[in-house]
């Protein structure tokens, strides 16, 4: 991966450097650790298979040498690894750490782990919710959430999409694990951008996958031969689809938008096989979750909801989105920077 030092905003200043990583003990994880630092932070995130969350751990990691924290880190093995992504928190809680970042594979999937948490220690929620419901009812509190907006990400893609197609024009729409709040959050805030504009068809599940996208994509552009675009869920999903347009001999014509901006999809909009990606930044958000630890385990008070940044690279501004990775394409100043400063 390129990664540029930019200013202003700590995470910009971190400069990844090659490192052998420690075994976490019972973990399999990573860990990095630091004399000076008391409290000790549990990460556990998605399956490093997926380029987005092996970003995000990239970003913790980064953020943990940036900052002298000792965080140490797990990943499931997929993303259906619920039961061992479980398990992999257990063995944190059962080591007794001062802060706990999760990014669950599902709403409910750490719920039971989560309620072994002591009261008194934070925890800190990044990119996919933990259910809110479920973590009432077990008198869970989340310290504060760190992700995207989902909707507004697929608002983004909607407009992005309605500068690329006619009006009233056929959209086809891929989802991801059906039922997954992520992709219903996207599909609705894409629908929601789409009124007046065009007509964005049924969402098909894909899984998440470039393979069964480019299936559903294939199907969909057999039977709505007549199709403008297609808006998908994630970039590796988009990839598929653009395989299949390719495939069709309609590249070019047929507008492709994602969502995610992994390095793949950046590659596919500098060539063209994919017209946008609203880019969102896992690099951003594992580090944001560190310095949320950081702070609350100092004492201070964190917001309960932050925002990662999002932004839609075109083929206008993608050598600049290329040059920046894993970073913003615009300067973002973490909510955290104060209150570490001070401390």
């Amino acid at each position: 991966m390129r990664r540029r030092a930019g200013q202003g905003h700590a995470l910009r200043r971190i400069v990844v450097v090659a490192a052998a990583a420690l075994a976490a003990a019972g973990c399999g994880g990573e860990s990095t650790s630091r004399d000076d630092h008391d409290a000790r932070i549990g990460v556990v995130i998605k399956g490093l298979d997926n380029p987005f969350f092996a970003a995000m751990k990239d970003g913790v990691m980064a953020a943990a040498r940036e900052h002298n924290a000792d965080v140490k880190l797990s990943a499931a093995t997929g993303l259906d690894d619920t039961a061992g992504q479980a398990s992999k928190l257990e063995d944190l809680v059962a080591q007794g750490m001062g802060c706990y970042v999760v990014n669950p594979i599902n709403q409910v999937n750490l719920v039971s782990a989560l309620s072994h948490i002591p009261h008194s220690t934070p925890i800190v929620n990044i990119d996919s919710p933990v259910g809110a419901a479920d973590a009432r009812a077990l008198g869970i509190k989340i310290s504060t959430y760190i992700g995207t907006d989902n909707g507004a990400a697929g608002e983004l893609a909607a407009q992005t999409m309605a500068g690329l197609v006619g009006p009233d024009a056929s959209v086809g729409v891929i989802g991801g694990i059906s039922g997954d709040a992520t992709s219903a959050a996207r599909i609705s805030g894409f629908r929601r951008g789409a009124r007046g504009h065009f007509d964005p068809l049924e969402a098909v599940s894909a899984d998440w996958e470039e393979h069964e996208a480019m299936v559903a994509a294939r199907s969909l552009l057999r039977s709505e031969p007549g199709v403008e675009g297609f808006f998908a869920a994630n970039d590796q999903m988009a990839l598929g689809v653009a395989r299949a347009v390719a495939a069709a001999g309609r590249k070019g014509r047929v507008a492709i938008v994602g969502v995610d901006g992994i390095e793949e999809a950046l590659d596919a909009v500098e060539r063209g096989a994919m017209s946008a990606t609203v880019s969102q930044y896992p690099y951003t958000i594992g580090g944001l979750g560190v310095e949320a630890c950081l702070a609350a385990t100092s004492g201070k008070p964190v917001p309960r909801k932050v925002d990662a940044p999002i932004q839609v690279v075109t083929r206008s501004n993608v050598a600049r989105a290329k040059a920046e990775f894993p970073q913003p394409v615009e300067p973002f100043k973490s909510p955290f920077a104060a209150v570490l400063d001070g401390t």
